[in-house]
Parts: C-alpha cells; sequence; structure tokens
C-alpha cells in the first residue's frame, strides 16, 4: 500500500561486506574455517586472517622504450617425478655386465678403477670371452692383463710381445690361440702353453718353439686343430710323444718345418686315425713312399692331403693314395718326378676327388686339356694351404680385412 511504503533514501544501507557474509560459503576444508566454525557471524577480518595469501605477480617491461607494455610472469608449478631414482649400487651384477658388455676393451680397464665392484665385474670372464690384440705395437701388458681374466679365445698373430712374466694362478682356460707369426721369447711362450690345458685349437706357425713346448702340449688332450707349420727348434721323440697323447686332432698342419728323416717317421707312425686333414708339405728329400704307405694305413679317413715339394714321389705314390677312399682334395705341386701322363688317369683313380693342385707340373698351356680327362675336378684354384689355419693364407695375402679366426670372429679388439 502506498502508505506502508518507505521512501529509499529512508531504508537502511546494507554494506556490500555484510551482505556477502549473510550468504552461505563452501569451504574448501582448510585450517579452522574447515572444523564448522560459521562464516555468517565470522567477521571479516578473522577470515582473513586463515585464508593463504595469494602470490604476487610479478610485473616486468620489455625495456625502457616500453615501460607501458607490462607482462605478469608467473611460475608455472613443478611436477614431482614419480620414478624413483635408481643408483648403480642398487643395480644387480646382471644388469651391470649387461651394460658393461656394451664397452670396449679400452674403457674396460678404465672404469675397473672405480670400485672394488666395477673391477670385478669390468674383468668377469664373460665380457671377455673372445679378444683380439693384433695391431698392438706392445703386447705384454696387454696379455698379461687378458690371460687373467678366464679368457677362452685369444686372437694375437703378428704381434711384438717382450719378457712377459705372468701373475696368473693355476692353468689359463683358452681353448683357441693364435699366435702366429709373432714375435715372442721362447721362454714367454713355454710359460703360456705350460698353462694350458683345455687347448682345441691352436697355431704357432712361424715360431720357434721347443721340446718343453711340445711336452705341455701332449698334456691338451682335447686338441683338434693344430697349426706347426714353419716351426722349429724340437726333437722327433717329443714330437712322437705329443701326437699319440693328442689322438683327437683332425686337422694338422706340419709344413716346411726343420724337419729330418726321424720326425718324419715320428709323424707317420704316430699320427692318429681320426686325421682328415693333413699338411706334410715342404720335406724334399725327407719323405719317401714308404712313409706314403705308412701314412695311408695309418690314417685311412683323410679327406685333404697336402704333399707338395717332395722331391722325392713319384707316380708310384698315385696307386698307394687311391686306398684314401674319402679323399676330396690332393695337393701334389712341384714333386716334379711326377709326369704329366701320369695325371690324366687321376681323374679316374679318384672318383670323388674334387680339388688338384699340381702347380709347377703343368704349364699354363696344358690345363685345358687336362680340365677336359677330368671335367669334375677343379685344378689349381687354391694355391694356398687352409689346412688348419685359423684364417686361411688366401684370405689374408695382400689384405687383412678378415680377422675371423677358426670362423669367428673375436668379440673384444684392441689394436687399431
Amino acid at each position: 500500500m502506498p502508505g506502508d511504503s518507505v521512501p529509499l533514501q529512508d531504508r537502511p544501507c546494507l554494506n556490500l561486506q555484510d551482505s556477502m557474509l549473510t550468504q552461505p560459503r563452501k569451504s574448501k576444508s582448510r585450517g579452522i574455517l574447515s572444523e564448522g566454525l560459521d562464516t555468517e557471524c565470522t567477521p571479516t577480518d578473522f577470515i582473513l586472517q586463515f585464508t593463504p595469501p595469494r602470490k604476487k605477480q610479478r610485473l616486468f617491461s620489455k625495456g625502457k622504450e616500453n615501460d607501458s607494455n607490462q607482462f605478469v610472469l608467473s611460475r608455472r608449478p613443478r611436477r614431482k617425478d614419480s620414478s624413483p631414482n635408481i643408483s648403480w649400487d642398487q643395480l644387480p651384477d646382471e644388469v651391470v655386465l649387461r651394460i658393461f658388455f656394451c664397452l670396449p676393451p679400452r674403457d674396460l680397464v678404465r672404469i675397473s678403477v672405480v670400485c672394488k665392484r666395477w673391477q670385478r665385474l669390468a674383468f668377469d670372464e664373460s665380457l671377455w670371452h673372445s679378444v683380439d690384440l693384433e695391431g698392438m705395437t706392445h703386447t705384454a701388458p696387454a696379455l698379461q692383463q687378458v690371460l687373467r681374466t678366464g679368457i677362452r679365445r685369444l686372437r694375437c698373430p703378428r704381434s711384438f710381445v717382450e719378457e712377459l712374466h705372468l701373475t696368473v694362478r693355476g692353468s689359463l682356460q683358452v681353448v683357441q690361440l693364435d699366435l702366429s707369426s709373432s714375435i715372442i721369447p721362447t721362454l714367454a711362450l713355454e710359460d703360456i702353453i705350460c698353462r694350458c690345458r683345455l687347448l682345441e685349437c691352436l697355431s704357432l706357425e712361424g715360431l720357434q718353439l721347443s721340446d718343453t713346448i711340445i711336452s705341455c702340449l701332449a698334456k691338451n688332450t682335447r686338441l683338434q686343430e693344430l697349426n706347426l707349420s714353419g716351426c722349429s727348434a724340437f726333437s722327433a721323440p717329443v714330437l712322437a710323444r705329443m701326437l699319440k697323447s693328442c689322438s683327437r686332432i683332425q686337422q694338422l698342419n706340419l709344413s716346411w718345418c726343420t724337419f729330418d728323416n726321424n720326425h718324419i717317421k715320428s709323424v707317420v707312425d704316430n699320427l692318429s686315425s681320426s686325421v682328415t686333414h693333413l699338411n706334410l708339405s715342404g720335406y724334399r728329400e725327407s719323405l719317401t713312399l714308404n712313409d706314403v704307405k705308412v701314412l695311408v694305413e695309418k690314417c685311412p679317413q683323410i679327406k685333404t692331403l697336402d704333399l707338395s715339394d717332395s722331391t722325392l714321389l713319384t707316380a708310384d705314390c698315385l696307386p698307394v693314395l687311391k686306398q684314401l677312399k674319402h679323399l676330396l682334395h690332393l695337393s701334389l705341386s712341384r714333386c716334379y718326378h711326377i709326369h704329366l701322363a701320369a695325371l690324366t688317369d687321376v681323374g679316374i683313380m679318384f672318383p670323388v676327388l674334387s680339388q688338384l693342385d699340381v702347380f709347377g707340373l703343368v704349364q699354363d698351356s696344358q690345363l685345358p686339356s687336362l680340365k677336359r680327362e677330368m671335367p669334375h675336378v677343379s685344378i689349381n684354384s687354391r694355391p694356398f694351404s687352409s689346412i688348419a689355419r685359423p684364417t686361411p693364407a688366401s684370405r689374408f695375402v695382400g689384405s687383412t680385412s678378415d680377422r675371423t679366426m677358426w670362423n669367428k670372429k673375436c668379440r673384444l679388439r684392441f689394436g687399431l
């Protein structure tokens, strides 16, 4: 009604702040306000006391010439890293070894000085299973360190080894060893070979040996491939005992050693019937027809035979060699008393023969006619013998790209 109306200017003025206090407010459950405190009757100062302070915004300007253009820099809250921090000490040995497996040998030596645990793991035998030391100028320190790791395969051809003083206790675990054409003192070589008992493949081509070394080889009864081509300074009786003891040899290379008639007789009389690849080339005045007869009788399973440079052999040896029913590769190079007419019957006498090397016996102009007589035989295709050699000579002559050892590469490689 008009009479009951009160003029607007006579009504009590409500403060905006008081009106907000009368409104119900949703609390964020913080401090005392979340414990049931009535906000309607609570003074403003008391509320502000328990309200978290707001971060102050920092104002920046781009320069004096742009003082009016200000921008606000705010800090983004830092995200907490949910992944836990794991130290090297918490990793098991298997994981650390897997990481170390990716490192080259020089880095393995460097990290071995970090702590005792890393030293133990850095020289674990699983990491040093096979090592290639070819190309090192001073091989003795590396060789001594490597032999302490329990290495199984060691490739160290054409290397210079100074005086070597091994500190390894007990026997070595080496299974395959290549020291071909290296310069190494005989005493140092004795120290290595005399600690080996598990050798299966060994190449000492071109080295000066001793009776002690050959006697120690006799203790490696698992020996299967032995290359002593061009070796010297050991006696016939010791060689005979070694061949008799190592009855598992399948590939044997004794070419061009400093042998006399007694050495040849010791070889043919004591060879095992397990021999399938034999190289007895280079004995011009020592290897006779009687030796070939004994050889064929002792080793009927021969597949590859090299009798090159045996000038005492004549065509009479062909009917004897015919008894080798499994012969696939025959080398009679520079056996000058075997004439070309006798070679024409080789294809008939050896029905399974696939390779024949007769360098020096057949001229280039005579090769086509000889090949027509033996179409299934490859003639003069292999000038170098690969019997018991860790890296066949035909591969590394003129090239050093092939660094395999008995058809496998070494995992770790020192040198260039």
